[in-house]
């Protein structure tokens, strides 16, 4: 495959992925299709270039030139989302970090810990959180129409 040569862009910026966090990132990449013209960026440098948007939060035009082109970008990372592979990759560091910790790979149980939820105005039950300042279902209210 023919590539742009260069660094990957991996020491310049501080949201760019290290050697390590890349070896555990590609595998879960999808394959490149065959045939056609030869891609001209590697995905370490696509995804280096997601990640310094996803961590600045600028506007895909003002990428830094030494990123690939700005609608190449957006073109992965649009694509990646709607083939599901960021899910992917989350669901699978997230396994990574809990078998890491000495826990089970999925979750047995979820703790909400919220006093009070935004809500929809077709909610129902509403109450006003003087504390939060949010008028929205309350966990109590929630809880006594359930029950």
């Amino acid at each position: 495959m023919c590539f742009k040569l260069g660094m990957h862009n991996s020491s310049l910026y501080p949201s760019s992925l290290t050697d390590d966090q890349w070896e555990k990132i590609q595998a879960q990449l999808p394959a490149r299709p065959g045939g056609g013209r030869p891609p001209r960026h590697h995905y370490r440098d696509i995804l280096n270039a997601i990640f310094y948007w996803l961590r600045t939060g600028g506007a895909w035009r003002y990428l830094p030139h030494d990123f690939a082109p700005w609608p190449t970008v957006y073109g992965y990372f649009r694509r990646w989302r709607q083939q599901g592979v960021w899910q992917k990759i989350h669901d699978r560091l997230v396994k990574r970090v809990r078998v890491a910790a000495d826990k089970e790979p999925t979750p047995s149980a979820a703790i909400l810990d919220s006093q009070s939820v935004r809500c929809a105005d077709q909610a129902g039950v509403r109450g006003y959180d003087a504390g939060k300042k949010i008028q929205g279902a309350s966990a109590m209210s929630w809880w006594t129409r359930w029950a």
